[in-house]
């Protein structure tokens, strides 16, 4: 295993190769470090911009020993890469970052929340759900409205489905194919915040600036960043933050989706061990965007400077709206990122914009 910090010229590992693997291996590569991809799609997003690629499934053990012996250090870029991959190759001999542990908490939503609730990050409340009478008696405790969630697997909206009457559990568990779920109590929250966070090797921490985010139909549609917000409601999005990469040793950066019930109250909402889609705004608002953070933190560099120097206005581009990159990228406070997908099918992130609304 290499020494930290990685020298430049190192190889970093990333499973995964969608768009933020892409841009991953783009600020690596400004950084003079070169990148290898693992994923089972041929010619995949981020391995076009990257050295090379294993095309193979996840968890296949002879792609990810050739992974780990070729890299000084292996990341992933969704949090849906199977837990035992991540294991495998840490005990295996390579370094990984984020840790396995990061990735199994955040893959079941019960797990997660319990430890969210041990670290002193409060959630809504909750009630482990496996079968329809385990529904019945969580609504019950609850009550209504309370949002039904498979506990694995499921972003952007998906394996989850509000139970608004008594009346509606068989057919709401239906709608989960009754898979193990979780049901959470409404959050009576005012807007939904996010908090792009890192934590280096020995511990030390870099917070961005929080922002404030705007959904349709359970998708992230506008990130708008630094948020404006009270001092009181930024320094506890910070420690809330700060107390979940502590309590899981958590190497890398890391998105925390928080409720704003105002007063400075926050409820975490989910966790996501990587670099996030709230976070996109940082490639045009700050100096050190949070993939150059992520490449530092698991590289053994010294973290890069959070601070804002413009607010920014993040929109992600779906589906056919992808068609708009003619029209958007010749304006002076828009900058166009695309992320090199194929087929623009209804509903997937194929880019996005971040419009400069102003400097800080």
């Amino acid at each position: 295993m290499a020494d930290l910090p990685l020298r430049p010229g190192s190889t970093l590992g990333i499973v995964g190769g969608g768009q933020l693997g892409r841009m991953l291996s783009q600020a690596a590569a400004r950084l003079g470090f070169d990148v290898l991809i693992l994923d089972p799609e041929d010619d995949c997003p981020a391995a076009r911009v990257s050295a090379g690629q294993f095309v193979a499934p996840y968890d296949d053990p002879e792609a990810l020993t050739a992974l780990g012996r070729a890299c000084g250090v292996v990341t992933f870029e969704f949090e849906n890469v199977p837990a035992a991959s991540m294991e495998r190759l840490a005990e295996a001999g390579a370094r990984v970052a984020p840790g396995p542990t990061a990735l199994r908490v955040s893959q079941d939503r019960v797990e997660e929340k319990t430890f969210l609730n041990a670290v002193g990050a409060p959630t809504v409340d909750f009630h482990a759900v496996a079968t329809l009478d385990d529904l019945r008696a969580g609504l019950e405790r609850l009550g209504t409205p309370a949002l039904l969630k498979t506990r694995r697997d499921g972003y952007d909206g998906k394996g989850q489905v509000w139970v608004r009457d008594p009346a509606e559990v068989a057919d709401a568990f239906a709608a989960i194919e009754g898979r193990p779920a979780i049901l959470e109590a409404a959050a009576p929250f005012i807007r939904e915040l996010s908090v792009i966070a890192a934590r280096d090797w020995d511990g030390r921490m870099a917070v961005y600036p929080v922002g404030e985010n705007s959904h349709e139909g359970g998708v992230l549609r506008v990130t708008t960043a630094p948020a404006i917000a009270d001092e009181k409601t930024l320094v506890r999005a910070r420690a809330i933050a700060e107390a979940i990469l502590d309590g899981l040793d958590y190497v890398g950066v890391m998105g925390v989706e928080l409720f704003d019930l105002g007063d400075g109250v926050l409820l975490v909402n989910e966790i996501a061990p990587r670099v996030h889609n709230t976070g996109h705004w940082t490639q045009d608002g700050c100096v050190c965007d949070q993939f150059e953070q992520h490449v530092r933190a698991i590289a053994g560099w010294p973290l890069g400077p959070t601070e804002a120097h413009a607010r920014v206005e993040m929109a992600n581009l779906l589906g056919d709206e992808i068609e708009r990159w003619s029209d958007l990228n010749g304006k002076a406070d828009v900058r166009l990122h695309l992320y090199g997908k194929a087929e623009a099918r209804p509903g997937r992130k194929m880019g996005h914009v971040n419009k400069v609304l102003g400097p800080i």
